[in-house]
């Protein structure tokens, strides 16, 4: 069971937990779980930790079929400037590798944002805290568990 788990059955948030057999050769974690778990990949939300210019990290979860808008992210934020952080800075931040990065149960609390297209969808999918899981939940409880802001974050 990882963090990410945990941290949404404490909360009692209803999820689905899936799994698959990760490639490593894989050029993009999200893209691979949306079709090894024949998901619509537009319900598949990537985990980004973004560097704000005033030096403090955040996160920003966007479908895999976009990128971040990282002027948007940081209007969402509430700062001038947004940066994607360094993979390694992201991995000692969250306590989770890069490709399963999930938003929950990560070891603090960031300042979170969801796109906004998150809510079109009764289900969405993130990261479930390792590569080859994934967790499906309510976006509206993905947002209210992470005290999440939701915004126009992905580039058009």
């Amino acid at each position: 069971m990882t963090p990410a788990i945990v941290a949404l059955e404490r909360a009692g948030i209803p999820h689905r937990t899936l799994t698959y057999d990760h490639d490593p050769t894989a050029e993009s974690y999200g893209t691979e779980a949306a079709e090894a778990l024949d998901l619509d990949p537009a319900r598949v939300h990537k985990t980004l930790v973004v560097q704000l210019a005033d030096g403090r990290h955040a996160v920003a979860i966007v479908p895999v079929t976009g990128s971040l808008d990282l002027k948007a992210c940081a209007k969402a934020l509430g700062v001038k400037k947004a940066t994607m952080a360094d993979t390694t800075v992201a991995e000692r931040i969250t306590g989770y590798v890069v490709g399963g990065i999930s938003p929950l149960g990560q070891r603090r609390r960031l300042p979170t944002v969801v796109d906004e297209a998150a809510l079109d969808h009764d289900e969405v999918y993130v990261s479930g805290g390792r590569r080859g899981l994934d967790l499906g939940l309510a976006p509206a409880d993905l947002v209210s568990t992470l005290h999440a802001t939701t915004a126009p974050i992905t580039a058009p």
